[in-house]
């Protein structure tokens, strides 16, 4: 490993070339950024990452042609550059990624990383992220990294050697933090639902956003829960600190919480930073159904934009219009399903844009995509209730789903059931 300046490392970026950035809250701004300064001297140069927070300035409109996003989960700050043409989605599994980057699918001649300063033993660790950038760095022919004490050091899968990096940066630079998202009445509704559904014991995976942090303050009169996910957030912390979360029951892992990257606040970070407790994991590993299905009570929780009444689940788009991706939800939906007692539950409030359009339709609109199939669903909680869906007909998936629907909008959905010969 040499140690250089910023500049100096991405000076030797060339045009064409393919590059990573490490993702979610890890990500390498100082060498993003450096990037941004240096586009105008590049062409066609591909950005392939998973979603991450910040600015984002490598998707400004000036450097179209210069930097180009490559997205394998479109984060907020890319929905503009993916729906004006600048940037591209790339629709996949998160448990496919590493193997799609080891055999060459997905290119990368630069990977781009943030971690910590080397061990006594020559080792540096990816921090709050591992999910995929942990076969970026072994696919890449260059790494370039950031080497950040302000970086949570994390036990689990994620070391990087020295000798496997090309450039070492020094920087101080805490992880970005992502606030804790606010709480209403409906999501502590159906936070209340889910966790009526949750066994003491149960393992769980739950990710971002109000309803995960609804469903963590409904758990804390249970005992002996565990973690297995694919992220999580400053919620973990709060049910561990409760007693709530000990992972003495869990079947693989016991008494660890697993996850393949966290986003949250500092307190979160100080948390995880070298916290034996605390394992991050390759998405291939946290996100593989065999792994999934082998805890007894797994308990999948996800979220959807708009579920139809024959169960279809749209998860990534409103109509045509990209907004995230698929991520992890299949492959923990069909994980939980195939648990000896799991439960896979997709999540959603039942109306949007304050309450003027439901959330539960007849037909998903024109363009919308299917993350989860109408066969693989099982179980769908709005505040108005809890749908099993597994094994129903048509007929039945349709009476149900509009019972889960706002009142408002349940006449109305009936009639466009009848109309499509759903009843």
């Amino acid at each position: 490993m040499e140690l250089v300046s910023a500049a100096a490392a991405i000076a030797t970026i060339e045009s064409g070339e393919h590059l990573f950035l490490h993702g979610a809250a890890a990500v390498p701004s100082v060498l993003l950024d450096a990037l941004v300064a240096r586009a105008p001297e590049l062409t066609d140069v591909t950005v392939t990452h998973l979603h991450a927070e910040g600015p984002g300035p490598h998707l400004a409109p000036a450097l179209a042609g210069h930097l180009r996003h490559r997205a394998l989960f479109i984060g907020a700050n890319a929905r503009v550059a993916v729906a004006e043409g600048r940037a591209e989605y790339v629709p996949v599994f998160l448990s496919d990624i590493p193997y799609l980057i080891r055999r060459g699918a997905i290119q990368i001649d630069t990977a781009l990383i943030n971690v910590t300063p080397p061990d006594r033993h020559g080792f540096c660790s990816l921090g709050s992220s591992v999910d995929v950038a942990l076969a970026a760095v072994g696919a890449a022919r260059r790494v370039i990294a950031q080497l950040n004490p302000a970086l949570p050091r994390t036990h689990g899968a994620g070391f990087v050697h020295v000798d496997r990096i090309t450039f070492g940066v020094a920087v101080y630079q805490p992880p970005v933090v992502v606030p804790l998202p606010a709480i209403g009445a409906v999501e502590r509704r159906i936070g209340e639902r889910i966790a009526a559904l949750v066994p003491d014991g149960a393992t769980l995976q739950m990710g971002i956003g109000a309803i995960p942090a609804a469903v963590a303050l409904s758990l804390v009169e249970h005992r002996d829960l565990g973690i297995h996910t694919e992220m999580f957030t400053d919620v973990v912390v709060d049910l561990v600190e409760r007693g709530v979360v000990t992972g003495a029951r869990k079947e693989v892992d016991p008494g660890r919480i697993v996850a393949a990257f966290v986003a949250g606040t500092a307190r979160l970070y100080a948390f995880i930073d070298d916290n034996p407790l605390v394992a991050l994991r390759p998405a291939d590993y946290t996100n593989d159904s065999a792994v999934i299905r082998r805890f007894r009570r797994m308990t999948a929780i996800n979220s959807a934009i708009e579920v139809d009444l024959t169960g279809q689940v749209c998860a990534d788009s409103i109509g045509h219009r990209m907004v995230s991706g698929v991520g992890g939800q299949m492959d923990f939906i069909r994980g939980a399903a195939l648990a000896a007692a799991g439960r896979a539950i997709i999540a959603l409030p039942s109306s949007a844009a304050g309450g003027t359009c439901s959330r539960i339709v007849a037909t998903l609109r024109p363009g919308a995509g299917v993350v989860t199939t109408r066969a693989h669903v099982e179980t769908v909680v709005t505040e108005h209730g809890v749908a099993d869906l597994f094994g129903r007909s048509i007929p039945e998936r349709a009476r149900a789903l509009i019972g889960l629907a706002d009142p408002a909008f349940r006449d109305g959905l009936e009639r466009e059931a009848r109309a499509l010969r759903l009843l």
